[in-house]
């Protein structure tokens, strides 16, 4: 009996594990490509992983690329006094060693165009473009959080 149920513990945490999805290129580890649904109408949508670099040598993310949005692009967003700052990048470093993380109210890929809402349980590609380590094409899960869908898209409306 004490060997099944520590068993079925060994399952249940290799299974849990199995939800979790990276990508490797080179030296470089792209962790959990997410992205939040988006109302019906929507322009605008994001996207967040955390890109690792394991290696010696630093490298940039040049281009970012999905078919579900007429283009894609690097955002940094950054708060100056009450008011959020939302600016293009040309690229984004990723210093040899370090972890550059995109999520929610800082670095991200802005889809912009989007074809389609992105909803919850999808999975989108995105194809991310390093100057050193090459092309990838990566797939970001659609995932529902505690905030409401699309409350980052409104903010971003104002690229337009």
């Amino acid at each position: 009996m004490r060997i099944a149920f520590v068993l079925g513990v060994v399952l249940v945490a290799l299974a849990s594990g199995a939800g979790a999805h990276d990508y490797a290129l080179k030296d470089l580890v792209i962790d959990h490509p997410s992205a939040r649904p988006t109302p019906p109408g929507a322009h605008v949508g994001g996207a967040y992983f955390t890109l690792e670099n394991r290696g010696r040598v630093s490298d940039r993310l040049v281009r970012v690329e999905s078919p579900v949005a007429g283009a894609a692009e690097l955002h940094s967003m950054a708060m100056e006094g009450n008011l959020m700052k939302m600016r293009p990048l040309a690229a984004l470093d990723i210093p040899a060693g370090a972890k550059v993380a995109l999520s929610p109210g800082g670095y991200h890929v802005m889809l912009v165009e989007l074809k389609r809402p992105l909803v919850a349980g999808d999975a989108i590609p995105i194809r991310l473009t390093f100057e050193r380590a090459g092309t990838i094409e990566v797939s970001a899960q659609v995932e529902a959080t505690g905030v409401a869908p699309g409350a980052v898209a409104p903010a971003h409306d104002s690229h337009k």
